[in-house]
């Protein structure tokens, strides 16, 4: 069994598996990772961090998706 830990998305409390990146928890909320930005504890993470930045107990993300239209 994989141990959790607690974060906070878009002002939302949610159970995260331990040790898991920005770019697992995109994956796991179905959202398309080329269409987002991510903040994490007030800083920008660069796209090209997705994959390598691991999210800790406590971290709080928002999640800008990006609409298009005309």
């Amino acid at each position: 069994m994989s141990a959790t830990m607690n974060i906070i998305v878009n002002g939302e409390p949610r159970a995260f598996h331990a040790g898991g990146s920005v770019a697992a928890l995109l994956t796991s909320l179905g959202i398309d990772r080329r269409k987002v930005a991510v903040e994490r504890n007030l800083e920008i993470v660069p796209k090209s961090a997705f994959d390598t930045t691991a999210l800790t107990d406590g971290d709080k993300l928002e999640i800008v998706h990006f609409i298009g239209g005309g």
